[in-house]
């Protein structure tokens, strides 16, 4: 069976429970950081296991991705690292990462049993109400990522996209500055495979960071990558940050959000769009949808353009993973127009509203049913395609159903 999409890197189970308050003390009040396999604390498996049976686990990484895209129809492969234990082979974090796989249809031929670094793991301090607890990343086996081994399982499956989730997270797949990624990336665009990776750089306060100019390292990891990507898409927030340390810093607080959106793509397009006439699509996301630029084969680099949702209407949820499923829904109407993509004629507006849909349907589902909005690629496609703009949630599942 030939593969759409293989996503790469960063399987992780993110754990959420409200007496995690240790993960506010690792990395602050409302942190968000990576931290040392060293530090992770030591819950037995037993009781990791428990709290996945009593449903305070989700699959994260490719787990907000994978399972959205193989929901529309497609084929869909993970190459991941996953820890061994004792639960049919497997810790008890892999386990759950693995069965959420299969149980979504997806391709897991490409795992990677680390024998002895545990499963990536995130703890989560739930809370009520806006108080947002902090959020403790273990990457333990991702930051272990061997391109040797997933160039491997690319020659085997054959993907038509591979996506790399994310930049900044793996000691490994980060090494060198970030070339041995945009290596691996070139080797398979010259296979002809279209390239998507996204970044990640976990900050305890990132709009401090924008307001200092402050640059973030893990950034300079894109420089080489971005050439190599013919995708690629980042929160508004990390654009900032992203452009402060790799051009310089900007007073971002003397223009309105539309301009710095607009500001940024033209940035990148001037550093990083192509000059060989391929078709790139890079972009921001924000609150409200979506701004994009884009090149095609002989013709100028497009203006930057915001797209608005048509899918804004319901009461989110939660907001983890936002970005993975706008760019699952993106990459699934990719995947879908891959000829037009490479030529320049796919619609545009469309891959990004397919994106928007999708992220809308992700971050208003519960957690313990992620995936059950997403629906085949026809339907979806009927939505995106009919320009209805839907005043509430209830209106929007209905025309899915």
């Amino acid at each position: 069976m030939a593969v759409d999409v293989m996503i790469l890197n960063t399987a992780v189970a993110d754990l959420r429970r409200p007496e995690f308050e240790f993960a506010d003390q690792l990395v602050g009040k409302g942190g968000l950081a990576k931290c040392k396999t060293d530090d992770m604390p030591g819950y037995s498996q037993k009781q990791i296991h428990e709290w996945i049976r009593q449903g305070s686990a989700t699959a994260g990484g490719p787990g907000n991705t994978a399972p959205l895209i193989a929901k529309t129809g497609l084929n869909v492969a993970v190459g991941v690292n996953l820890g061994a234990g004792d639960y049919d082979g497997l810790d008890a974090q892999g386990r759950f990462f693995y069965d959420s796989m299969t149980a979504n249809n997806i391709d897991v031929s490409a795992v990677n049993i680390h024998p002895s670094l545990p499963t990536g793991t995130t703890f989560i301090h739930s809370t009520t109400g806006d108080d947002r607890g902090g959020i403790a990343y273990f990457p333990n086996a991702n930051n272990d990522f061997d391109f040797e081994v997933f160039k491997k399982a690319v020659r085997r499956l054959g993907p038509k996209i591979v996506y790399y989730m994310y930049s900044g997270l793996s000691d490994r797949g980060d090494a060198n500055g970030g070339k041995d990624l945009a290596d691996f990336m070139k080797w398979c665009r010259e296979r002809r495979i279209v390239t998507i990776a996204d970044s990640h750089t976990l900050t305890g306060n990132p709009h401090e960071l924008i307001k200092t100019g402050q640059p973030v390292d893990e950034y300079r990891l894109l420089e080489p990558l971005l050439p190599e990507l013919d995708v690629f898409f980042t929160s508004c927030d990390e654009a900032k940050l992203i452009e402060n340390t790799i051009a310089g810093p900007r007073k971002w607080d003397d223009y309105d959000e539309h301009d710095n959106n607009i500001h940024f793509l033209r940035f990148l397009a001037g550093r990083f769009m192509p000059d060989d006439r391929r078709t790139k699509l890079f972009g921001v996301t924000v609150s409200s949808g979506a701004y994009e630029v884009h090149t095609i084969p002989e013709a100028d680099c497009s203006a930057p353009a915001g797209i608005e949702s048509r899918f804004m209407a319901g009461e989110v949820v939660d907001l983890v993973g936002a970005g993975d499923s706008f760019r699952a829904g993106l990459i699934t109407y990719i995947a879908a127009h891959l000829e037009d993509f490479k030529t320049g004629s796919m619609d545009f507006r469309h891959a990004v509203q397919m994106g928007n849909l999708f992220a809308s349907l992700y971050i208003k589902a519960p957690l313990d049913d992620r995936y059950g909005n997403i629906k085949n690629y026809r339907k979806m496609l009927e939505i995106v395609r009919s320009d209805a703009t839907y005043s509430s949630f209830d209106e929007l599942r209905e025309a899915l159903s």
